[in-house]
């Protein structure tokens, strides 16, 4: 059994990048006229692309030399240590500045996907339009996949490619609109334009997210750890809710750790008061290490 790490933005909180909900978070400034719950969308990137994709490469350019930190480096340790033939633990994130990948961490779920990568604008939409089940995702059987991925890869997303002008945000929406292919006045056109690899408020869970690969690495857990992550996000109740169901201890490291609401002795929950840079001094000293081992 595997340690399951799950992890969100007050991870890369340590290396400066802002929090979601915080003052200064992503969450929290939009832009001039919309809110970050209107940027982020599917419908956004239809209608208005060149805003968003305006309001993406700014987030992309708030953190594009940003490194990795020490919670990232020690959480790569961690998923790439063996036990005999088995990781020693496992990571799904929901930060999409790909730091846990830049620390060396060789297998990881970025289940909101890279803002360093794009897809196709269509792969997104054929997985975004099958059927649904519970709790948001979406499962498609093997041919599906292989015929999404083959038809269009990853590839790396055209930031910094960019290059501002003094000319203000409407030669910059321009630059970018080209930039993903996409025609100003016709819109996102599939199989031709390029769409930011980030799951967007109204889409789905899908295994272009790698949900397939999350929701098996939960069930063959044998402890989960929240690391910097709320429990109002889709993927952290989920997780949740099947370590619950399954008995297995679980650690939530937060500051500030929300009631979850769940009734005493229903669960095997350990509250951890500190940031994720003090809890890995902590599970890294001396003194704890046989608590872990």
């Amino acid at each position: 059994m595997t340690i399951l790490y799950v992890t969100g933005a007050g991870v890369s909180a340590e290396s400066g990048i802002p929090t979601f909900r915080g003052e200064d978070g992503y969450w929290t400034i939009g832009s001039v006229n919309y809110t970050p719950q209107e940027m982020a969308t599917r419908q956004m990137y239809e209608t208005n692309p060149g805003q968003f994709l305006l309001w993406y490469y700014r987030r992309f350019a708030s953190y594009r030399d940003v490194p990795p930190n020490g919670v990232h480096r020690w959480l790569a340790d961690q998923c790439n240590a063996l036990d005999g033939d088995r990781p020693h633990a496992r990571l799904i994130t929901q930060n999409i500045d790909g730091l846990d990948g830049r620390a060396g961490n060789r297998d990881y779920v970025c289940i909101h996907g890279r803002l360093d990568l794009m897809t196709r604008y269509d792969d997104q939409m054929a997985l975004h339009d099958a059927m649904p089940y519970s709790d948001d995702t979406v499962m498609l059987d093997d041919t599906v996949m292989r015929d999404v991925f083959t038809a269009a890869p990853f590839m790396p997303a055209p930031w910094d490619k960019v290059a501002p002008s003094s000319d203000g945000d409407a030669a910059l929406e321009a630059e970018l609109l080209a930039l993903c292919q996409i025609d100003a006045a016709a819109g996102p056109q599939p199989g031709v334009s390029l769409k930011p690899y980030v799951l967007l408020f109204d889409e789905y869970y899908t295994d272009l997210y790698r949900m397939g690969t999350a929701e098996a690495w939960m069930a063959e857990s044998s402890r989960m750890v929240f690391i910097g992550t709320s429990f109002s996000v889709n993927i952290t109740a989920i997780a949740l809710r099947s370590a619950i169901s399954r008995g297995i201890p679980v650690e939530i490291v937060d500051p500030a750790p929300v009631d979850l609401g769940i009734p005493d002795g229903m669960a095997d929950i350990t509250c951890h008061c500190m940031t994720a840079k003090e809890w890995v001094g902590y599970r890294s000293s001396s003194a704890a290490a046989g608590m872990f081992a």
